[in-house]
């Protein structure tokens, strides 16, 4: 049976299946109950801290999910718990800014099949009253194994996918495949100014230098677009600094630039696991640097880099934008889930459901939101 308790609130039975769903309040503890397991870049620790602790105006509730015969953990979900209008919403610990989320699973991964029901039941009978689970992005693997959220809700159902490119051992190879873009020449035009080079942050200091022309630079692009931009507010710069803090040093956190006399002419930050890189911001000085395409060549460059270190695989994040097919990326769907938690959340679990089955035939999609007067965008 699930055996359900919130940290040392007294247990209870929500169902049959010989899983215990512990839920917590304080990511350091729960931290504590799975710290090798397999995940993505996003479930790291160093993600997971400064998220928690950028983002503390918000109630974690962080599931750890055990066998209850054992006592053994087999699965952690970082997530929180919110009011969105009037609606008590669980969710994954994102807002926005990790390309995917999933659980945390034991090295026994095998263990971790069938959590999902279990998940559901003792969200339920916490006595919060909670009306929606979302689960968004979600990645079919994870670390290598099969991620048992997945059958919650249809596969590739996200409106969002990552964008994969897979290099091989020689990386002169990839260079010829991409070679329309040009990248050797815009690096020659780069390298006639004086001072030019290309640099990876290896210290905290120099790290942080850079982040704060990244959030200059993003800005301004931002807003010669007409476009919201709050990556540089007082929360989104602490936690972004605080992956740098805790990351740079061993190779997580990637900091690089394009820089030479003139000052930095673009900026990339990247998380890396592995032989996987993760791209999640670029930026550049603007229009008057075209002739180099900085933001393509920082982020071609810091591929190389990497690729000399032994990254293969380069996710260039979840938007679908012309470049990533330049540099031969490949779309990998995720999935997204919603369930009512209440009699509340049916409605809104509903309306995600209908929003996932549009997506698989765009053209009513498109009917479908100027019926309701949202045009295309």
């Amino acid at each position: 049976m699930t055996f359900l308790s919130v940290e040392q609130a007294e247990s209870r039975v929500s169902s049959t299946s010989g899983i215990a769903v512990d839920f917590m309040r304080d990511w350091r503890l729960a931290a504590l109950r799975l710290s090798a397991g397999h995940r993505t870049a996003f479930q790291h620790g160093y993600w997971l801290g400064a998220w928690y602790e950028a983002f503390h105006d918000l109630a974690p509730l962080i599931a750890v999910i055990s066998d209850a015969a054992t006592g053994k953990d087999i699965a952690l979900v970082p997530m929180i718990s919110h009011v969105r209008r009037g609606i008590r919403v669980v969710e994954f610990a994102d807002l926005g800014v990790s390309d995917n989320n999933a659980p945390i699973l034991s090295l026994d991964a095998d263990a971790t099949d069938g959590i999902g029901k279990p998940l559901i039941d003792a969200l339920r009978a916490l006595p919060d009253g909670f009306d929606l689970l979302r689960l968004r992005k979600m990645p079919a693997q994870i670390g290598g194994k099969p991620n048992p959220l997945l059958s919650l809700g249809r596969n590739g159902s996200s409106s969002l996918n990552c964008n994969l490119v897979l290099i091989g051992e020689d990386y002169e190879d990839y260079q010829a495949s991409i070679k329309r873009m040009q990248m050797p020449r815009c690096w020659r035009v780069f390298s006639r100014h004086a001072g030019a080079r290309f640099e990876i942050a290896t210290d905290v200091a120099r790290a942080h230098e850079l982040l704060d022309v990244m959030d200059v630079q993003q800005q301004a692009r931002m807003r010669k677009l007409g476009s919201p931009f709050v990556l540089n507010d007082e929360t989104h710069a602490r936690f972004y600094r605080e992956v740098a803090r805790q990351g740079v040093a061993e190779g997580y956190a990637v900091v690089s630039a394009l820089v030479c006399d003139d000052g930095v002419i673009a900026t990339s930050l990247g998380v890396r696991q592995g032989a996987t890189y993760y791209l999640l911001r670029i930026s550049h000085a603007g229009e008057s640097w075209s002739s180099c395409s900085p933001g393509l060549l920082v982020t071609e460059r810091t591929m190389a880099a990497l690729h000399a270190r032994g990254v293969r695989r380069f996710d260039l994040s979840i938007g679908n934008q012309d470049y990533k097919r330049r540099f031969g990326a490949q779309k990998v769907p995720l999935t997204d889930v919603s369930v009512a938690l209440s009699w509340r959340g049916l409605p809104y679990a509903w309306r995600d459901h209908a929003a996932q089955g549009l997506r698989r035939h765009p053209r009513l999609a498109v009917f479908a939101a100027r019926a309701m007067g949202k045009g295309t965008r």
